[in-house]
């Protein structure tokens, strides 16, 4: 099939609309569903982060796509008890590529909400059965066993969409973009992301664990495909928080850091036990989830409020509580798809738990994020390559 025709573009009133070869065929193929011009943007561009991920650590990787960025990003890491509790995976047995996916998706659930997924390898019956569980439009990955496509095809009232990509897919070095008009033209971003790119480290502290760079390997190829400025926190082979299309670096570090925080809070006993009323809907708890740890609480903790939620009143999760429980929180990877031009950025950064750090470096302020980091013995690289993506 050299093109695809599709109801509308972006908006419905963009048509008409398609997708199409010019040299060759669609190395697509449709199995369930009709995408969209955006679940088609989704898929193409988690799809190349997940096929990187996989290619620069050998693990089965995962993403959670929506609106042409990352909500979550993630390799295959085993799941221990608290992990399956705040993804709500208790009792379920998960394949490598099934737990990447969960990891991914859980991350950012608010974000998620909706999201295209991607996966590096076969989806199997037991990544099938979670993702049927979750608000999703679609799916890309290189198969599908024949139970799990048979689950997925029930999805959304059998709309849900289900693409498998062709794995020897090469893409030309050439791509252009049309804007207003007019064609840009450009090769194609075919940078490595490799533990190379940290050997450049101007910090006192110099000492990476393997799983840090793995860690930053993870941010680095989740900023690859995000859209710019953006930074993001990983821990664990997952990203935590992504901070994506600020205007300002420093807003990226904050909003990525308040999602990794939250993500954090979460794991805290007095979230793991709020006592959730039986049959409530997996979108309206994670909301409440999301409103209890926020500074909003008593929008669910309000009488007349909290009753249809809690089958009794939770305790509020007070500020100092949560200032206490998120000093523990470390050994965090931070990756920046460019420099950092001012320490602030850095002492945001501290404030989630960051230890070590990937960034393009090259500021005239070098000397002051350098003595920033020194501060709170963070290990920075200087990758000397820049990241953004539009």
């Amino acid at each position: 099939m050299k093109e695809m025709e599709l109801k509308y573009g972006c908006n419905p009133n963009q048509k008409p609309a398609r997708i199409y070869m010019k040299n060759g065929e669609l190395p697509i193929t449709v199995l369930n569903g009709k995408p969209g011009y955006i679940n088609l943007l989704d898929a193409f561009n988690s799809w190349q982060l997940v096929r990187e991920l996989k290619e620069a650590t050998g693990l089965p990787s995962a993403a959670s796509f929506k609106h042409v960025s990352p909500a979550g990003a993630a390799v295959y890491v085993p799941l221990d008890d608290v992990m399956k509790q705040i993804y709500f995976t208790d009792g379920l047995e998960l394949s490598p590529i099934a737990s990447a996916y969960v990891r991914a998706r859980g991350s950012d659930r608010m974000s998620s909400y909706g999201d295209f997924a991607a996966l590096s390898d076969i989806c199997d019956e037991t990544c099938a059965r979670y993702i049927a569980k979750e608000v999703s439009d679609g799916v890309i990955a290189p198969g599908y066993t024949p139970e799990a496509l048979e689950i997925l095809k029930k999805k959304k009232k059998g709309n849900y969409v289900v693409i498998q990509m062709d794995e020897a897919y090469v893409p030309e070095e050439i791509e252009t973009k049309d804007v207003f008009g007019i064609t840009f033209e450009q090769g194609r971003n075919n940078l490595k992301i490799t533990e190379e790119l940290f050997e450049d480290i101007p910090t006192v502290n110099k000492a990476l664990s393997e799983e840090a760079k793995r860690d930053l390997i993870v941010a680095l190829i989740t900023l690859k495909y995000t859209q710019s400025n953006s930074v993001c926190y990983v821990k664990d082979g997952q990203a935590i928080g992504i901070g994506a299309g600020q205007q300002s670096r420093v807003h990226c570090t904050r909003l990525a850091g308040n999602k990794a925080d939250n993500w954090y809070l979460r794991q805290n006993e007095k979230v793991l036990n709020l006592p959730f009323k039986e049959g409530i809907r997996r979108a309206d708890r994670d909301n409440a989830i999301d409103v209890y740890i926020s500074d909003d609480y008593e929008d669910v903790l309000a009488d007349g409020v909290w009753e249809n939620t809690f089958t009794t009143k939770p305790e509020p999760f007070t500020r100092e509580e949560k200032k206490a429980w998120l000093s523990t929180m470390k050994d965090v990877a931070l990756g920046s798809d460019a420099f950092f031009p001012f320490g602030d950025n850095i002492e945001r950064a501290h404030k989630s738990g960051v230890t070590y750090i990937a960034q393009a470096g090259g500021s005239i302020r070098d000397d002051n994020v350098i003595e920033t980091c020194d501060k709170y013995d963070i290990v920075m690289a200087f990758t000397h390559a820049r990241l953004f993506h539009h």
